[in-house]
């Protein structure tokens, strides 16, 4: 493998991919039935679409990085490599999509060792499309994009996410949804946490937190969110928010507050994830 990867044109060419894999999704949608759904676990769900696309995205990127590996999703790659990885969910909103819910995204992004070093997201509904890579603005569709400006959770629109298998944590989780139903403008819950990411990257949400969370639904859009100005981090302040199942992002601007009232609910000595 080359020692030097060319990263913005890696991502142009990701993008391709990910919209490619978005038009396929799209059109299997109008088509789509309820008997092609298979369970992979509790309310875990999964289709020919989700595998499918996975395929087309992996066939796609094995030539643009030779020698790379796959972190993905329905498990069509499993071959993990010592420097650059692929981290890739085909269909992040697969429950959205099998209901015809009009939000589900493409997610992949690559990994350098333990960093992340593109991502790309692309929101097939609204055909939007968010990517960064190391060393860059935030962009959608070719316009940079930045977190918002606002100074306090009281001014602040929250994105949230709920576990469909973990429930040991639910109750104080719902506790602090419940503080945040009250003292900020709102709680959102889309379903897509890649989305979720996009949207609190270009200013539509101030933040965004869930447990339960895997790799290939957060990798890309941690990156974009950062190199929009964001703040990521774990619950407990960390930066284990990658593989760690959990993940707090903001705009920065109201990281500190918001560490604090997760912390009332979630106390350091306490995390187990």
């Amino acid at each position: 493998m080359n020692s030097v990867v060319n990263l913005e044109d890696l991502t142009h060419k990701t993008i391709a991919i990910a919209r490619e894999a978005g038009a396929y999704i799209r059109q299997e949608r109008h088509n789509f039935s309820m008997q092609s759904v298979e369970a992979k676990g509790l309310h875990d769900f999964v289709s020919y679409v989700d595998k499918t696309a996975e395929k087309m995205i992996v066939e796609a990127l094995a030539n643009l990085v030779p020698g790379a590996g796959f972190i993905a999703e329905e498990n069509t790659a499993t071959k993990r490599a010592e420097r650059y990885n692929w981290v890739i969910d085909p269909l992040d909103g697969t429950t959205n999509f099998i209901h015809g819910v009009p939000i589900f995204s493409v997610s992949i992004a690559l990994m350098e060792h333990q960093e992340v070093v593109a991502g790309v997201v692309y929101e097939i509904n609204l055909d939007e499309c968010f990517y960064a890579w190391r060393g860059s603005a935030a962009y959608c569709d070719g316009k940079i994009i930045r977190v918002s400006d606002a100074r306090k959770v009281a001014d602040s629109l929250l994105v949230t996410g709920f576990p469909y298998t973990d429930y040991g944590k639910l109750q104080p989780y719902l506790r602090m949804f419940e503080y945040f139903l009250r003292n900020s403008h709102g709680v959102r819950r889309l379903g897509s946490a890649a989305a979720d990411l996009a949207w609190m990257a270009c200013g539509r949400f101030e933040a965004f937190y869930e447990y339960g969370l895997n790799a290939w639904d957060v990798a890309a859009g941690a990156l974009i969110v950062q190199q929009a100005g964001g703040k990521i981090t774990d619950f407990d302040s960390g930066n284990n928010y990658i593989f760690g199942a959990e993940l707090v992002a903001s705009n920065g601007k109201i990281h500190d507050e918001l560490m604090q009232i997760i912390g009332k609910y979630f106390p350091a000595e306490e995390q187990d994830v």
